[in-house]
């Protein structure tokens, strides 16, 4: 048993081979306030990114969004408040990012967010979640898929992370 747990340690720190995609986290708790927004209350937040991303988390009458910053500072909102749900919501702790390379190679292909949204006006403390899956093909960069929870939702996320590049963006 412990040659078997030695080896499965081992193979965490072999290179990427490539053209493979696999995962990259990032937390959403690790942001910094950078705007505050007095008359409504709405904020910004930076957090951190992958290779040169950053993402901005935006807060605004108790719903949240997310940004992607490019390295060149471009920015791509992706409207979660309209594409997953217009209703109250709150982000999971983590960021997913799908990459391929490694090091200086490193490329995002995808990001995924968990969305957690208050619904049901009837029973205002019951939340639903959602993985929104967006796409970052060079400049087109959207959410193209809402996965529904299920016991494979985060499977089902990554693939159509994997897929996104030429998925359309949901309006």
């Amino acid at each position: 048993m412990k040659i078997f747990v030695a080896l499965v340690a081992l193979s965490w720190t072999l290179p990427v081979s490539a053209g493979s995609i696999y995962s990259v986290y990032t937390k959403l708790t690790d942001c910094k306030t950078i705007q505050v927004f007095q008359e409504s209350g709405a904020s910004i937040k930076r957090c951190p990114g992958v290779a040169g991303h950053h993402l901005l988390v935006e807060d605004d009458d108790d719903r949240q969004s997310v940004t992607i910053v490019a390295p060149d500072g471009k920015r791509h909102s992706l409207r979660y408040w309209d594409v997953i749900t217009g209703a109250f919501s709150n982000l999971g702790e983590k960021a997913e990012w799908r990459v391929t390379g490694a090091g200086k190679a490193m490329q995002p292909i995808a990001l995924i967010v968990r969305v957690y949204a208050y619904e049901n006006p009837d029973a205002p403390r019951e939340r639903k979640s959602y993985l929104a899956v967006a796409k970052m093909a060079g400049d087109k960069i959207c959410v193209t898929n809402r996965v529904k929870d299920s016991r494979k939702a985060n499977e089902e996320a990554r693939r159509a992370a994997d897929a996104s590049a030429g998925s359309a963006c949901l309006e």
